[in-house]
């Protein structure tokens, strides 16, 4: 983005810069403080200059004789006057962007930004007691504002090269806007686009001379109307006939649905079919309506949970909070009592030492419990959602309608309420609950009530009653992520529960599951316990096993407890995790247990890791496993590779000893590779001995993704290929690249072709200029950059860094303006051979200062055209001559310039001319 004079004002900021460096010196400044300026402006404050730089003329070629008058480059970072698009930041966090006028109190001076109330209220500045004049200075076309004399104290600083205006305030004129808050006017709605997000995958086996080809295609479609964004997620599964069977297709329904955002609600609003949060109840599809609120429209210092921080302050104090050893925030106050609200979420917690430093030296601390659970809220954050629909579940037959309505509200540190509430046909739950923060841990528990009708049977009503905790111990490196435990009485029941027991009940099939299957389960009418694994088994049949397995009842839970533990061994001794759960049902007497036990740690750049889990598949099986991992760099290069090796014992006694190579390498890390030998050896799940390898290879590209992979082992190979990518439609054409997010930018650089994007690892602007960044954070602002090393010198982009805050699902084109044009250095000379003189100016045929003349006639400039004429003007005493210089270039079909080189001219100026100069006396 560049406003109307950013030209001209590059074009003699470039001058400037050719001159200092021809000169051997310059200087670097920032316009702080900036005074009064305009036409009209106030002669109150002073105007202060950049840093000043004298040359000394006789270092210059020749004793600095043929020279003109250099002062104007003694002040480093000169700004002319004009109107410039700039990037805002206050005290050093981004702002948004925005076009601000400068303006200079005399023809020789640098300008300074103008302070405008559009631009106290961009940087969310309203300070008070205000005189009238300046009031209406602030509105006025005719006078310059400088922020000091709005704000005592306050200052502006200008970089040029990077059209970043930075605003210093003091703490106690800022206003309480969060941290990270974006103005809602700012967001961006994008532009009417269409998206195509795709995954494809074939994989190809063969054993015992029976090959079986199965492949898969997810899609992700989009198209954006405005704020309103229609979603549709699909996927296609294939499998080959094998035997004489026919090959197999399934079409599947995702979701498809209409969603927009509602600012004023902090909510979006669903249509179709899509999911529901599981905030509250567990997660359901539903056909029908949503409006739920967003986090995500929070500034991110407000998300996720954090308590409030207060105190008092006895003078002007420097306020620090550190968790865990760490400074997480740090703000100076005013004397008296102060808040502070807008603490980044921590993750679970890690209780908050706060220090208050008062001007006199006097230290004062104090403690705030901080352990979270995820239904704690910050006070006074409130969240709501409200679902109605037809419910949407492809194992029953019967959908039935479906209202759910949850409300949580963050009342204190300490206390966070919720409630929810759902019904459908036979089924109604209602849940109470609430969470506390304390200095014992974080704990959260909620009853839910249920009351079931099931066709055939007599009424069910039950309660279930959670409980959740989670603590992180500093001193002892203990972190419990969260511990839960329910209890449900015996007639409870679920909505997914009971929707199933109705469902079943109407289709004459076993409601609920007794201690053993009623009959077994088959597939095909082969028994489970007949197959070797049930999943090769139907694969090899060519067909989907879930199809075709008898449902033998819903379950009634009645214990279910979860773990997530870390335990670090000091700095040196490594750490232990525990992730677990087990539960029991109220039919049946089995217990499910499922967990993982490991211990990580390294020894010197060699880590190692030592575990234990137990697994259960789709049909009930528990296996043991024990594993041991080396992972061991070979070398020191970024592109350097990675052996691990690995040994696995499973619970049949079967042995697994595997070895793999893997690696990155190219710019970006764009290849990946990897190579892998497995030994197989006793009785093992799969029933093989032997060895087998198997190699693989991928490539990220600016376009798509490819990966691809070969085994083989005794008896049997396969084989592998992906391909997976984004495609855009917008209104500047189609646009490819890597897969997309929820939310995307449109990089739109003319003429920058090749140039890469800093902050999106492998995304480069095609020969169209525009480029794919398939992820951007909705309602934040995000900071687009262009690198442009590489581009070649006939391109000149005006900034290379813009910052953006989308809608969630948006599709934004983010602009960078560019000039092109021919970068040529021309060997000029007036007519006769005499040297043009060191720093005169040189203007394009519109007048518009483009470069200087360096030492020996030396011009440095972009044209737009292969053949034109430059005008060159300079001082000489009391008259200003110029003199017309013709130039004529190469045709660019006649072979392409190296990259790096620069097309080389010679001219001469000609028609001198000689024009008076007014006296400086102004007669």
């Amino acid at each position: 983005m560049a406003a109307s004079r950013e030209p001209v004002a590059r074009r003699q900021l470039l001058s400037a810069l050719i001159g200092l460096v021809l000169c051997g010196g310059g200087g670097h400044a920032m316009a702080a403080a900036p005074a009064a300026a305009g036409p009209n402006a106030s002669a109150s404050t002073p105007a202060v200059d950049a840093m000043d730089a004298s040359f000394d003329r006789g270092m210059l070629s020749g004793a600095g004789q043929n020279t003109t008058d250099l002062s104007r480059f003694e002040r480093g970072n000169f700004v002319a006057s004009g109107t410039y698009s700039v990037d805002l930041y206050l005290n050093e966090t981004p702002v948004g962007r925005s076009n601000v006028r400068f303006a200079a109190p005399s023809a020789d001076a640098s300008a300074t930004p103008c302070v405008t109330r559009t631009l106290l209220d961009k940087l969310a500045l309203h300070p008070d007691k205000l005189s009238a004049r300046t009031m209406a200075d602030l509105t006025s076309d005719n006078v310059c504002v400088d922020m000091a004399s709005v704000i005592p104290g306050a200052s502006m600083a200008f970089e040029m090269s990077d059209l970043r205006l930075d605003t210093s305030v003091p703490q106690a004129y800022l206003g309480q806007t969060a941290r990270g808050y974006v103005d809602p006017a700012h967001w961006d709605s994008g532009v009417n686009a269409g998206l195509l997000n795709y995954n494809f995958n074939s994989y190809r086996t063969s054993s015992q001379g029976v090959a079986q080809t199965s492949s898969y295609l997810g899609l992700n479609a989009g198209l954006n109307l405005g704020r309103w964004h229609l979603r549709h997620d699909s996927s296609l599964n294939g499998q080959s006939g094998i035997n004489g069977a026919r090959s197999t297709h399934h079409w599947q329904n995702i979701a498809t649905y209409a969603q927009r955002d509602l600012p004023g609600m902090h909510a979006q609003l669903t249509l179709g079919d899509s999911w529901t949060s599981g905030e509250i109840f567990d997660s359901i599809g539903l056909r029908g309506v949503q409006l739920a609120t967003d986090d995500r429209m929070l500034p991110q210092s407000l998300r996720g949970y954090a308590p409030s921080v207060r105190g008092v302050a006895d003078s002007n104090a420097k306020v620090t909070v550190h968790q865990n050893g760490m400074l997480i925030y740090q703000t100076t106050v005013a004397p008296g009592p102060f808040t502070i609200d807008d603490l980044y979420s921590t993750g679970y917690g890690g209780d908050l030492e706060v220090s208050v430093s008062e001007a006199n030296g006097r230290v004062h601390t104090f403690s705030v419990p901080y352990a979270s659970v995820p239904q704690l809220l910050r006070p006074g954050v409130t969240r709501f959602s409200v679902a109605a629909g037809q419910l949407r579940d492809d194992s029953i037959a019967h959908k039935p309608e479906v209202m759910q309505g949850t409300l949580q509200r963050g009342f204190t540190n300490l206390l966070t309420g919720y409630a929810g509430a759902v019904a459908s046909q036979g089924y109604a739950a209602l849940l109470l609950g609430s969470a506390l923060n304390t200095r014992y841990g974080a704990f959260a528990m909620d009853v839910t009530a249920a009351h079931t009708r099931i066709p055939g049977m007599d009424a069910m009503s039950g309660q279930s009653m959670r409980l959740s905790y989670s603590k992180t111990l500093a001193q002892t490196g203990t972190s419990l992520t969260v511990a839960a435990y329910r209890y449900s009485t015996s007639g409870y029941l679920t909505l997914g529960d009971a929707v199933r027991a109705r469902d079943y009940a109407r289709r004459g099939l076993p409601v609920f599951a007794s201690g053993r299957p009623a009959y077994p389960q088959t597939i095909n009418g082969i028994p489970v316990s007949d197959l070797l694994t049930p999943a090769q088994q139907a694969a090899l049949g060519g067909y989907d096993y879930r199809d075709f397995v008898v449902p033998t009842g819903v379950d009634r839970q009645r214990n279910n407890f979860s773990i997530n533990l870390s335990q670090r061994l000091g700095a040196r001794g490594g750490s232990l995790y525990v992730n677990g759960s087990a539960r029991d049902y109220w039919n049946r007497t089995s217990t499910d247990t499922q967990f993982q036990v490991g211990y990580n740690n390294s020894f010197g750049r060699i880590s190692y890791n030592l575990s234990a889990s137990r697994e259960r598949d789709l049909f009930g099986r528990s296996d043991n496993r024990y594993m041991a991992n080396v992972t061991i760099p070979l070398g020191n290069s970024s592109h350097a590779p990675i052996l691990t090796g690995g040994l696995t014992r499973d619970s049949s006694g079967g042995m697994q000893e595997q070895a793999t190579l893997s690696g990155t390498a190219g710019v970006d890390d764009r290849f990946n590779y990897g190579a892998t030998a497995t030994h197989d050896s006793g009785n093992n799940d799969a029933g093989t001995t032997g060895s087998t390898g198997s190699i693989n290879a991928g490539y990220r590209g600016t376009h798509a993704q490819l990966n691809a992979g070969f085994g083989a082992g005794s008896g049997y190979s396969q084989a592998s290929l992906s391909v997976a990518g984004g495609i855009v439609a917008h209104p500047g054409g189609v646009s490819f690249g890597l897969p997309l997010g929820d939310t995307v930018a449109i990089v739109s650089a003319p003429d920058a072709t090749g140039a890469r994007i800093g902050n999106a690892a492998g995304v480069r602007i095609d020969r169209a200029g525009y480029a794919l960044v398939p992820y951007v954070t909705p309602y934040i602002l995000n900071t687009i950059d262009i690198d442009p090393t590489g581009l070649s010198l006939d391109v000149q982009l005006d900034n290379t860094s813009v910052q953006v805050a989308p809608r969630a699902g948006a599709v934004v084109m983010v602009k960078f303006k560019s000039e092109s044009g021919r970068f040529v250095l021309i060997q000029a000379s007036l007519a006769g051979g005499k040297t043009l003189p060191f720093g005169a100016e040189v203007e394009d045929e519109q007048g518009q200062a483009i470069g200087v003349v360096g030492q020996a006639g030396r011009i440095m400039v972009r044209v737009p055209h292969e053949t034109g004429r430059l005008s060159v003007q300079w001082q000489e005493q009391d008259v200003t001559r110029t003199c017309l210089l013709p130039y004529q270039l190469k045709s660019r079909s006649q072979g392409k310039r190296k990259a790096g080189a620069i097309e080389q001219v010679e001219a001469t100026c000609e028609q001198p001319r000689t024009t008076a100069q007014i006296a400086r006396s102004g007669t």
